[in-house]
């Protein structure tokens, strides 16, 4: 998952230096919160459907746990590398921290691609993952959460596994579930959920009007859909679309109620030509080269970077992926006055949900999802103004704004826990 020689655990690291000059952090300072606290590789081998065993590479990065368990998803992926996973887990526990819940990073991976397995090899692939891992995950140590390639079923599958060995019923152990084993309402649309406030928040500031914004999106899993969907129900108009199939235009605007009803029966966009009027773009890279009012890379990392950057024409970046933007990119796009919000702010939503499913497991009562997308607003709106400010103050974009804010928090933590020797 790296593109154009971008290593994506050096490309947080750049942007973690860049926030750590502006607060003059000393060497120990940084030597308490920059580099992950364990990262562990497991060889998991697995019985296959025609009885032959299988060996899997697996990992489980916990970055830090200064402010609470580690906390971060799993994704099965046959490009996983231990180098990405480290930076997931790094970008995690600011993503945290600049929302303020109680939690560090964490991140995991198995080498592998889920669309080849049968529904029994992805079940003892998982299960064996949760086993070999055991010593790690809990309730108040590391709490998995579905990533690229997982989801509720395969979170059904982690948490009754370590249940299980725990000659219990645990549901806290990992969020992201099915609501009928402790999940929470409203996690299904939280990542995108939470960037459209920020989305909004960001218009309110410069002045957009959502009714006349258009937008692209690339990337249509489950955070660009519900994107589109509820940016579209504020009033923009969604122009663009992508997936791995392609990229779609239409510049009156897409009709994402059928779009997303399509994407959903046939998982993609693929033929998306016959369902509504739009027409495919050549180059689906393109779509972030569109004069539009704002652009959500929603797909995966470094998308956006020196080479394309000079040429993107949207007033506002809203990363709902995790690091669509190289450090490279970032600097151009500041210098041309793009107002970019952070990935670490942007798509929190997911996990500031999460929390919420880790808290509801642990009190044994469940919320209404008008509780929850309240909670979410409350979160995201005040996390999106405490970073405007820190922008504002020290003269920096949003990214190295955001870092600021999850940095000082993360340092204050450490600090005051001190070292155990």
């Amino acid at each position: 998952m790296e593109k154009d020689n971008v290593n994506a655990l050096e490309n947080a690291f750049k942007q973690f230096d860049e926030a750590a000059r502006v607060l003059n952090l000393t060497p120990n300072q940084v030597a308490m919160i920059k580099q992950p606290r364990r990262v562990t590789e497991v060889k998991l081998p697995v019985r296959m459907d025609d009885g032959r065993i299988e060996l899997f590479t697996a990992y489980r990065v916990q970055h830090s746990m200064v402010r609470g368990p580690a906390k971060g998803g799993v994704r099965f992926h046959p490009s996983v590398k231990v180098e990405e996973v480290k930076a997931l887990a790094f970008w995690m526990t600011y993503k945290c921290a600049v929302v303020n819940i109680p939690f560090g990073g964490g991140k995991g991976g198995i080498i592998v691609d889920p669309q080849k397995l049968s529904v029994g090899e992805l079940e003892r692939l998982t299960r064996r993952y949760a086993a070999e891992l055991e010593d790690l995950f809990g309730v108040d140590r590391d709490v998995p959460a579905p990533d690229v390639n997982t989801n509720a079923q395969v979170m059904a599958w982690i948490m009754d596994t370590l249940s299980m060995h725990a000659r219990g019923y645990v549901p806290g152990v990992v969020t992201g579930k099915p609501l009928d084993l402790g999940g929470s309402r409203g996690r299904e649309s939280a990542t995108a959920r939470g960037m459209v406030f920020c989305v909004r928040e960001a218009c309110k500031y410069l002045g957009i009007d959502p009714g006349k914004g258009r937008v692209a999106i690339q990337g249509f899993g489950n955070a660009g859909s519900w994107a589109a969907k509820l940016l579209a129900e504020i009033g923009f108009r969604i122009v663009a679309i992508s997936d791995v199939n392609g990229a779609f235009v239409n510049e009156v605007g897409i009709d994402i109620e059928t779009a997303f009803r399509y994407n959903a029966e046939h998982r993609g966009l693929a033929g998306l030509e016959d369902a509504v009027k739009v027409r495919r773009l050549d180059d689906p890279m393109q779509l972030l080269e569109l004069d539009v009012d704002v652009l959500v890379p929603a797909a995966l990392e470094n998308q956006i970077t020196a080479a394309n950057a000079p040429r993107v024409k949207a007033r506002v970046i809203a990363e709902c992926a995790n690091g669509p933007t190289t450090y490279e990119a970032d600097g151009i796009l500041a210098k041309r006055g793009v107002f970019l919000i952070p990935d670490i702010l942007c798509n929190a939503g997911g996990v500031t949900v999460s929390y919420f499913e880790w808290v509801q497991n642990r009190q044994g009562y469940y919320w209404q999802e008008e509780r929850v997308l309240r909670e979410l607003e409350r979160y995201m709106v005040e996390s999106f103004d405490a970073v405007l400010q820190a922008s504002v103050e020290h003269k920096v974009n949003m990214r190295i704004a955001a870092f600021i804010v999850a940095i000082q928090r993360v340092v204050r933590a450490a600090e005051m826990r001190g070292l155990y020797a």
